[in-house]
């Protein structure tokens, strides 16, 4: 079954309330809010009410709002194939008592759990 994908291009502010109520009957009440309907004379009738404010397609299937999203989203511009863990990520361990170790490239960093001074007693 063939659908209209019909997209409102142009604002109705301004237009005669008959051509207001016509897009609103569409559901059309923002710029380039896409609808899609099948393809009836009813339909047809409406859009060629509004044949200036909106672009009309003919397209083999209706799309859901998310796909109509996904579809106006550009390109990122790369491609991730696999994310490898790095050495030098900070890793937390909080084995002895209230003193924090922290694992970084290789050295482990110790803090005591005074909680005194502005770093708390840092030590590699």
């Amino acid at each position: 079954m063939s659908y209209f994908r019909i997209t409102l291009t142009r604002s109705g502010i301004g237009m005669p309330k008959r051509t207001q109520g016509v897009l609103k009957a569409l559901g059309l009440r923002h710029r380039m809010a896409t609808v899609f309907y099948p393809v009836t004379p009813e339909v047809a009738g409406q859009i060629m009410r509004v044949k200036e404010l909106v672009s009309v397609q003919e397209v083999d299937k209706a799309l859901t709002k998310s796909e109509v999203r996904a579809e106006r989203r550009p390109d990122p511009g790369f491609y991730l194939e696999s994310a490898t863990p790095r050495s030098d990520e900070a890793v937390q361990d909080r084995g002895r008592g209230n003193d924090e170790i922290w694992k970084y490239g290789g050295f482990n960093m110790v803090r005591d759990g005074t909680g005194k001074g502005p770093m708390s007693q840092w030590s590699l």
